[in-house]
Formats: C-alpha cells, sequence, structure tokens
C-alpha cells in the first residue's frame, strides 16, 4: 500500500509515467529494472508515494534521464 505523506511533509512531483511510456516500459519491466513491486511504480506516478532517493536515481537511470526531469518539488 502507498504511503500518503504526512502534512509536514513536501509533495514530490514527477514525470514518471510520461518518461515510462516514452520509453515504451511497463510498469513491471521499470520495477524489475530498478528492483521494486510493479504496484510501487503506480503509486509515485499517482504520487501517492515519494521514492527514497537511491530510488529515484535508479529510475533516472533506467530511463536514461536526470532526476531531475523526473522529479520536482514543483508541479508541471
Amino acid at each position: 500500500m502507498g504511503r500518503k505523506p504526512k502534512a509536514d511533509e513536501e509533495l514530490v512531483f514527477n514525470k514518471l509515467e510520461l518518461f515510462r511510456t516514452k520509453a515504451k516500459m511497463s510498469r513491471q519491466q521499470l520495477a524489475d529494472a530498478v528492483n521494486v513491486h510493479y504496484q510501487t511504480i503506480g503509486y509515485i506516478e499517482r504520487n501517492e508515494y515519494s521514492p527514497s532517493l537511491v530510488l529515484a536515481l535508479r529510475i533516472a537511470k533506467a530511463l536514461n534521464k536526470k532526476v531531475e526531469q523526473i522529479f520536482s518539488l514543483e508541479e508541471n
């Protein structure tokens, strides 16, 4: 189950679904590449879960993007 940010936590916005689909990867394929459950990818895409720094870096590497291209503190 995804962890919702606490009231004092800042929300991390992302373009994960956009970059994942452009890369023609399924949630399962990306999850396998970064060693997480496929549901975790869905939680991140829906902003229900903010990834750890390590996971964000793994995702960026798997998608051949810079982490700041995918994740942001500002909604775009």
